[in-house]
């Protein structure tokens, strides 16, 4: 299973990421990847689904990835009404298998990456 270590090893070697803060991944200044400690009210919503440890938050495509994230994998991934109306899923790191979480976070890049250089990344990768 992930840790933040496996998430720093993949977020480093793509294009343009800086790091803003501790566990924090931006690709042009916008953020794609970071630690989103649960607050009380997260705790509240959640109740015992609540994780032990602080999730990993991403960026995806739009609310149907975030849907369908949500409903294929609800042990793994969960949401909060703080993320409603946005594209961002929340996910059990100890629960995602490292080649399911380099997908998930070139994605998240991906989402948030200029156009251009999205596509380029695309290019040198296929």
């Amino acid at each position: 299973m992930a840790s933040w270590e496996d998430v720093e090893r993949i977020v480093t070697v793509l294009p343009d990421t800086d790091v803003k803060g501790p566990r924090q991944w931006t690709v042009h200044g916008k953020l794609f990847v970071w630690e989103r400690p649960l607050r009380a009210k997260d705790l509240d919503e959640l109740g015992d689904a609540a994780p032990a440890e602080p999730p990993v938050a991403f960026r995806v495509a739009d609310e149907g990835e975030k849907a369908a994230l949500l409903g294929d994998a609800p042990e793994v991934f969960l949401t909060t009404s703080h993320f409603d109306g946005y594209p961002i899923v929340l996910a059990r790191l100890d629960r995602v298998a490292v080649p399911e979480l380099e997908e998930l976070l070139q994605d998240a890049w991906l989402a948030r990456a200029p156009k251009r250089l999205a596509q380029e990344y695309l290019d040198r990768t296929e």
